[in-house]
């Protein structure tokens, strides 16, 4: 991978697409530091599809994804049911 300047990214966009293309993800940095990277689009729809679970896998999860707060029970008294007649 090769690092790009953002002033070059800028003012080369159309070599750096071509190369991205060509070589594969190229990175962009800012005041040295790396700042983003330009990926084949192919390469991110495969790096999408890893990082999202699928349906199945969620369901079948040894550990429960996100935190879900179910109100306590029993704490309210509830009317009984009336006879319909």
């Amino acid at each position: 991978m090769k690092n790009w300047p953002v002033q070059d990214a800028k003012a080369r966009f159309s070599e750096l697409l071509d190369t991205c293309l060509k070589d594969g993800p190229q990175i962009v940095t800012k005041r040295g530091a790396e700042a983003a990277v330009l990926a084949p689009i192919a390469e991110w729809r495969r790096l999408q599809q890893c990082a999202r679970p699928s349906l199945k896998e969620l369901l079948l999860a040894p550990v429960p994804r996100g935190d879900l707060v179910l109100p306590k029970r029993g704490r309210r008294r509830r009317r009984k049911p009336t006879e319909i007649t």
